[in-house]
C-alpha cells in the first residue's frame, strides 16, 4: 500500500465517531464502481479525496459533450476520451497515495465475479436495468454491500443493500423484471447537480460501510426531489419470492 499523507485527513480524524481508526479503515478500503457518469463521478471524487486506498472502477464508454454538466472529472478538452483512463488520472491528481484499476469494458458475469472478490463495498452507478439486476444477483453471491444509485429529471434515489448482512432485502426486492422499462436521462434530461447529489450520497454510505458506521438506509430507499427540496424514505420489504435472496432458493445459505 502507498504511503497516505494523514494530516490531509485531519477533519475526518477530528471527528468523534470517526476518528483515527476510522480513516485508517477508510485507508484500507477497497471500493469499486460501476460506471463514471454523473453519479460515479462525483462519487469517486469523494471517495478518492476521502482517502479510499483501493478503487476499482469500470465503465467502457467515451466521453461525449453531452456529458460534461453533470460529469464533474470530465473538461472540454477530454471529449473522445475513454472515461475510464481520465477518471483514473483525475483521482490519482486528487489522491496520489490511492491505487486503482481501470477496467474499460464491459463486464460479463464471470468477469463481475473475478473483479468483486476482495472489493469490500460496491456502487452501482449504472444506467440500464440488466446491469443493475446482475451487479445486486453477484454482490449477493459475494456477500458484498451494495449502494445502488439513480437520477433523472430533478429526482434521484439512493438504497443500501447490506448483503453481508442475514434476512436483508436486496435490489430485486425493490424492483422486479417488470420495471424494465425504466427511463434514462438520455431520453428524459437530467438537472447536473441532481447527479451530483445522488454520487455524494452513495460515498457517504460507501464510508460508512467501510467504517462500521450505522445507516439508516439500509432496509430502505432515499428519495430526493430536486424541484421542491425535499427528500423521504421509503422502507423496502423482503419479498418472499424475490428470486436473489428468497431463503428457500437454491444454494442459498443464509
Amino acid at each position: 500500500m502507498k504511503q497516505h499523507d494523514t494530516n490531509q485527513f485531519a477533519r475526518h480524524v477530528g471527528l468523534p465517531r470517526l476518528g483515527a481508526e476510522g480513516q485508517a479503515k477508510i485507508i484500507s478500503g477497497h471500493v469499486m464502481v460501476i460506471g463514471l457518469g454523473g453519479l460515479g463521478a462525483a462519487a469517486g471524487l469523494y471517495l478518492a479525496s476521502s482517502g479510499v486506498g483501493f478503487l476499482t472502477i469500470n465503465d467502457f464508454d467515451r466521453i461525449d459533450a453531452t456529458n460534461l454538466p453533470r460529469q464533474i472529472l470530465f473538461r472540454a478538452g477530454d471529449v473522445g476520451e475513454y472515461k475510464t483512463e481520465v477518471t483514473r488520472s483525475a483521482l490519482q491528481a486528487v489522491n496520489p497515495a490511492l491505487e486503482i484499476v481501470a477496467l474499460n469494458q464491459r463486464l460479463d458475469e464471470k468477469e463481475l465475479l473475478q473483479t468483486t472478490d476482495n472489493v469490500r463495498v460496491v456502487l452501482d452507478c449504472t444506467d440500464n436495468f440488466a446491469s443493475r439486476m446482475l451487479i445486486n444477483r453477484i454482490c449477493h453471491e459475494r456477500r458484498t454491500p451494495l449502494i445502488s444509485g439513480a437520477a433523472i429529471r430533478f429526482e434521484g434515489q439512493v438504497a443500501v443493500f447490506r448483503h453481508d448482512k442475514s434476512g436483508m432485502p436486496c435490489y430485486s426486492c425493490l424492483y422486479t423484471d417488470r420495471d424494465d422499462n425504466l427511463e434514462n436521462c438520455a431520453g428524459q434530461g437530467i438537472l447536473a447537480p441532481v447527479a451530483g447529489t445522488i454520487g455524494c450520497m452513495m460515498a457517504t454510505e460507501a464510508l460508512k460501510v467501510l467504517t462500521g458506521l450505522c445507516s439508516d438506509l439500509e432496509r430502505k430507499v432515499w428519495i430526493y426531489d430536486g424541484l421542491a427540496g425535499t427528500s423521504q424514505t421509503i422502507a423496502i420489504a423482503k419479498r418472499p419470492d424475490c428470486p436473489v435472496c428468497r431463503p428457500d432458493r437454491p444454494g442459498q445459505e443464509y
